[in-house]
């Protein structure tokens, strides 16, 4: 069984610390340009849905109106529903 000295523990610790900060380094360093890609991204997909909606409702316009089936009609009405009520 292997048990871990206090050396060992120190370099381990020393090592998070160190990661910790790089990481840290880098996104501060890094996140604008990957804010920047995302929200152009995102404008790149609104534009096209804008342009695609704009589409449809310039489509719409030009083609006439397509006439719908009508939908049947009740047969007849029998009368109205009474709910009786228990008398004790």
């Amino acid at each position: 069984m292997v048990t871990a000295s206090f050396i060992g523990i120190l370099r381990t610790l020393a090592i998070l610390i160190l990661v910790y900060y790089a990481v840290k380094f880098l996104l501060r360093l890094f996140a604008p340009v990957i804010m920047q890609q995302v929200v152009k991204k995102a404008e790149q997909s609104f534009n096209n849905q804008q342009q695609q909606y704009n589409n449809q409702q310039y489509n719409n316009q030009q083609q006439p109106p397509v006439k719908q089936k009508e939908k049947p009609r009740e047969k007849k009405k029998v009368g109205e529903y009474i709910d009786y009520e228990e008398i004790d």
